[in-house]
């Protein structure tokens, strides 16, 4: 028979500088990791003092942890590994920590079973959700997977201190909005400002912000129609046009709205739906069913308006990154954000939060918000370090955030900023600012890059090749580099280009210059904010 162990206890003093609910948090927070589960794992992989219990994920030894690389290629990467890392390895490898967490922090909750929830990777989408309800099963109680908790189930989810987590948010207020695009841009983007004074919490520029926004009335008044139910029909505590407006993704459809078609339909419908559920592509236009299109795909279909919601997926918080300073912007917050409009099949999709910013949100309306403190991307602590930023599009949001920290601060470093858009008449954001920063000699050079201006195309990892020498003599001062902006693409070619850079002005072999970026990137002086 085995004894029974005790989970430890670790409760944060009364003189903490921390509030009575943070303080809770904490002590729970730390009991959990003292619990005996804990405590049978091996908290980093190889690591001289953790002999015993099973191995963690983290990213020193994960090869995968590259959001470029395509998820069948991680998991063949990982196949061999212990199952945490593998369930790492099935995330976006972005940690953009829209989950709460980053990547291998996600993947050992669900193994340490202190996470149930399997769906909220969101920049993984459905392709990273199956691949992790495959890999619960293997490791759950008589092969059966973690439930997957949802916030509209009321299912008991640990909540952090008020503001600072997505299951806790805080009340805060819109106040308006900005285009930043001039006439003749082929984008649509909003300087956004919210209102943070009621709700008590504090950020740190490179923090960014989660914002919990509403579907579009016109999506969900589709949705209704083509089920054929009454909007104002009740479902446990809100009508039903209500529950979907706030609380259900109406994104890409899940399997398991596609499992209830199938339980409603016969024939080829049937196997139709069923082959989608599993995954399949029969007609080659899985990726494009969102959940009104799944609707509009099967028009038989009249799932009853219950079980319905039962099969949607709780609508996730957006998390975007503050181009603020609490310094220079105090009691308010903004963000700089991509209002997202495409069509597929000549009808129109809307990116949920960014749509909302740009024109359904009216100013003074209350907004629930959380702070998600930043993975490793922050200012340096020594105020004299110079930085480098590179920040093309909406990435500049952060660094537009840092120069007026440092600003404020009056911090004697150097500042070089790397910004790209599609056209300099046009998409030049933050001109005025930026400009008035060069002008005052705070920001020492601003390189620009645009793709649109000309017949070539030219981006921020061509600027950064053409002035490589002086980027490496900003290296050898001891500059710390910053990108943000989009994870697939971009960042691997400034990665790229800052290899080449270290190669021709360093003179290293490749094999040296790659070493060399790897080491900024474990000295703290290469950190990324990709999404």
């Amino acid at each position: 028979m085995t004894a029974h162990v005790p989970t430890p206890v670790l409760a944060i003093p009364d003189s903490a500088p921390f509030s009575a609910e943070q303080r809770s948090w904490l002590s729970g927070y730390f009991s959990a990791l003292l619990s005996p589960d804990m405590l049978g794992a091996t908290p980093i992989a190889g690591d001289a003092g953790g002999s015993s219990g099973p191995e963690l994920a983290e990213n020193d030894t994960a090869p995968w942890h590259d959001p470029s690389i395509a998820l069948p290629e991680r998991m063949d990467m990982a196949k061999e590994r212990p199952l945490a890392p593998r369930l790492m390895a099935a995330m976006a490898q972005q940690d953009c920590g829209q989950c709460g967490y980053n990547c291998a922090d996600y993947a050992n909750a669900l193994f340490l079973k202190t996470e149930e929830r399997l769906n909220l990777c969101a920049p993984g989408g459905k392709e990273t959700a199956r691949m992790l309800k495959a890999l619960a099963a293997e490791m759950g109680e008589a092969g059966a997977a973690p439930a997957e908790a949802k916030a509209v189930d009321g299912a008991a989810v640990p909540s952090g201190p008020r503001g600072y987590c997505r299951e806790n948010p805080a009340p805060a207020t819109f106040l308006s909005r900005r285009r930043l695009n001039g006439e003749g841009s082929e984008k649509e983007t909003w300087h956004v400002e919210i209102d943070l004074t009621e709700s008590g919490v504090e950020y740190v520029v490179g923090d960014s912000l989660g914002v919990f926004a509403s579907n579009a009335s016109l999506v969900v008044d589709a949705v209704i129609a083509q089920l054929g139910a009454r909007p104002e029909r009740m479902i446990g505590e809100k009508p039903l046009r209500l529950a979907l407006m706030e609380d259900y993704d109406l994104g890409p459809a899940p399997d398991a709205l596609f499992t209830l078609i199938s339980q409603v339909t016969g024939g080829d419908t049937r196997k139709t739906a069923r082959a989608l559920a599993a995954g399949e592509d029969p007609h080659g236009d899985l990726a494009a069913l969102d959940v009104l299109g799944a609707l509009h795909k099967f028009p038989m279909a009249r799932p009853d308006a219950e079980a319905f919601l039962e099969a949607l997926e709780p609508l996730q918080p957006r998390l975007y990154s503050i181009s603020s300073s609490p310094k220079a912007d105090p009691g308010r917050v903004t963000l700089t954000v991509d209002a997202v409009r495409y069509a597929i099949n000549r009808r129109q999709r809307l990116g949920v939060a960014s749509t909302f910013f740009a024109e359904r949100i009216a100013p003074g309306t209350p907004l629930r918000v959380y702070v998600q403190k930043a993975h490793g991307f922050a200012l340096p602590k020594d105020p004299k370090t110079p930085v480098i930023m590179v920040g093309p599009g909406t990435g500049i949001a952060p660094f537009r955030a840092f120069l007026r920290d440092r600003e404020a601060d009056r911090a004697p470093g150097r500042n070089w900023l790397f910004f790209g858009h599609q056209r300099s008449t046009s998409d030049f954001f933050y001109k005025e600012e930026l400009t008035a920063m060069k002008e005052a000699r705070f920001l020492d050079r601003l390189t620009l890059a645009w793709s649109r201006d000309g017949s070539e195309k030219i981006y921020v990892q061509d600027r950064m090749r053409e002035v490589g020498a002086d980027l490496w003599a900003w290296f050898k001062d001891g500059a710390h580099f910053y990108i943000c902006g989009d994870a697939k693409r971009m960042a691997k070619d400034v990665e790229t280009a800052l290899v080449d850079v270290a190669a021709q002005h360093g003179g290293l072999s490749a094999e040296e210059a790659v070493a060399f970026v790897q080491g900024l990137k474990k000295a703290g002086r290469y950190q990324a904010d990709v999404y």
